[in-house]
């Protein structure tokens, strides 16, 4: 009989399961499992950041590209506050991941001692489950449940509470070996049947795919299917990574500046084959491009979660199956929809063809030049901002390129996703995209990336403002700017600070060798861009926003 202490099973059982980093800000409250990876250096080990909130999206981006959950760990009360909107991004993104947060003792609970929260209440709607273990015997039972609620179904973020106490409390009980096997579940053929025919009874088909758990094998099944019945296929929000933009299917991203083709695509489309799509907000243009509760649109929607199925829309046919067990059950349909397929991809080739921006750095040309040089692996990051429209809509992700992007929205993500990133995949180059608002939520992970070798490329599209918000505010408050100004540091001497390779480049034709000293740096870097405020997106300046809006306001 070996005894351990709580801390000792939790870190061996994590060990078993696979876990090989935990992302973190060190607490008081968890001194017991901290103590217990000093002995897992090498197998798990301990990624000390500065924010909990940097932390928790390093762990929510690590969940999304590797589909193992992110680990997290954090101290009681302000700690797991921080860390919370890491625990929203994994959620809305369907990204798992495990969040550790130290607990006051069991003899304290329910009196409002120091720094205590009621995580269950405060996570229960934020997280897929929120769980407190009160009896170290119990941590195998409780972290198996977590680990496989986090990664089944619709993945998503676990909280595990853990009171002090139960940290040290002793026990015999054995760790984890490993995780449950588990396997998707897979449609009958019968329903795939029903599929073929609706699929075969349509004029304007239509494939919208979405979600960060696919395998290799699930999108090369899905892809081959799509190409051999000459369906166009569009990504949901923030997922074009999931889907080769290089093949003639394609067509484009449903989601924040919804391009106008895709919206006539959806709005047209007779039949939509949805798989592993939860219908966000931002795919459905505000849940206006199909009816609620039944679309006029035949919807056939495939999902690993029955919970998802009719949660917004009454599917003509509703498949409770993962991606990828149902993508391999497809054969290709036949059908006389060649034309639609042919101008879908049309109207996404022509998107890339851009004006001059008006602008010292023009973005067109920066991310054109990108699309040219950077490798077909690459892996790019990006918080939330207008200048995502640069990373989402103008680049093209090959099938070996990968896209860590919030769909929560959440400003300052893109830095401590690109930390994780580069943990994940030393050898692959990571490429930020930030906002000079969305860059400094999160700015002093730079630390974290010297302290562990991270080396990512940040690029900050610096134009002095808080670009979405301005934009809505010249559109309805023409004029009446409040709040949207930012007086910024010296990035590149900031990034210099740190460690890294730091540059100003002040005009376009500056960027190609500026970026190539960036990829020659063995520390990472960062190249803050001067980019204006007029080229506030691709197509419509500052100052045209604010003439039209004055044009269109009563009296």
């Amino acid at each position: 009989m070996t005894m351990r202490n709580g801390g000792q099973l939790l870190v061996q059982s994590l060990v078993a399961l696979g876990a090989t980093r935990a992302f973190g800000v060190p607490g008081e409250s968890y001194l017991a499992v901290l103590d217990a990876l000093h002995d897992t250096q090498g197998q798990l080990d301990f990624v000390n950041c500065r924010n909990e909130g940097g932390a928790a999206f390093m762990a929510a981006a690590w969940g999304k590209l590797t589909g193992q959950p992110g680990i997290c760990m954090v101290t009681r009360g302000p700690g797991v506050t921080n860390a919370s909107i890491g625990v929203h991004t994994a959620m809305q993104d369907s990204a798992p991941m495990l969040l550790f947060v130290g607990q006051v003792g069991t003899d304290m609970i329910g009196r409002e001692a120091f720094q205590e929260i009621d995580y269950r209440a405060v996570y229960g709607t934020m997280a897929k489950w929120a769980v407190e273990i009160d009896d170290a015997d119990r941590i195998p039972e409780i972290l198996s449940r977590a680990w496989t609620t986090a990664t089944t179904g619709r993945p998503g973020p676990v909280v595990v509470a853990l009171p002090e106490d139960m940290l040290t409390a002793l026990t015999d009980s054995a760790p984890l070996t490993g995780p449950a096997p588990m396997r998707e579940p897979a449609p009958d053929g019968a329903t795939v049947g029903e599929v073929r025919a609706m699929l075969e009874a349509s004029e304007r088909p239509l494939i919208l795919l979405g979600g960060c758990n696919w395998t290799p094998e699930g999108r090369a099944a899905l892809q081959a299917f799509a190409e051999e019945s000459d369906i166009p296929t569009i990504v949901a929000f923030r997922y074009q990574d999931r889907f080769d933009n290089f093949s003639p299917v394609y067509a484009g991203e449903a989601g924040v500046g919804m391009p106008p083709h895709v919206r006539r695509l959806i709005t047209e489309a007779d039949t939509i084959l949805a798989i592993n799509v939860r219908f966000g907000e931002m795919t459905t243009d505000g849940y206006t491009l199909m009816t609620v509760p039944v679309p006029k649109q035949r919807l056939i929607h495939v999902h690993g979660s029955d919970r998802e199925i009719g949660k917004i829309y009454q599917p003509a046919l509703g498949i409770h199956a993962g991606p990828n067990a149902f993508a391999r059950a497809l054969a290709p349909v036949k059908g006389a929809w060649a034309a639609w397929r042919s101008k879908a991809r049309a109207d996404w080739e022509a998107g890339f063809d851009l004006p001059q921006q008006p602008s010292p750095v023009d973005m067109g040309v920066v991310t054109a030049h990108l699309r040219e040089v950077l490798p077909t692996d690459v892996i790019l990051t990006n918080g939330a901002g207008n200048f995502t429209v640069w990373p989402n809509k103008f680049y093209k992700f090959g099938p070996g390129a990968r896209l860590l992007a919030p769909q929560s929205g959440a400003m300052g993500y893109g830095l401590p996703a690109a930390v994780a990133a580069c943990i994940a995949e030393p050898s692959r180059t990571v490429v930020c995209f930030a906002g000079d608002g969305d860059f400094q939520m999160n700015c002093q992970e730079l630390a974290t990336a010297a302290q562990y070798g991270a080396r990512p490329i940040v690029l900050i599209l610096n134009n002095g403002i808080y670009g979405t918000i301005r934009a809505h505010q010249e559109r309805h408050y023409p004029t009446r700017v409040s709040g949207t100004d930012m007086v910024n540091p010296d990035f590149a001497a900031l990034a210099r600070a740190y460690g890294m390779h730091g540059e100003r480049v002040a005009a376009t034709a500056d960027f190609p060798a500026a970026f190539a000293r960036a990829r020659e740096s063995n520390t990472g870097a960062v190249l803050d861009l001067d980019i204006s405020a007029e080229a506030l997106t691709p197509r419509q300046t500052l100052s045209q926003m604010r003439a039209a809006a004055l044009k269109a306001k009563p009296g």
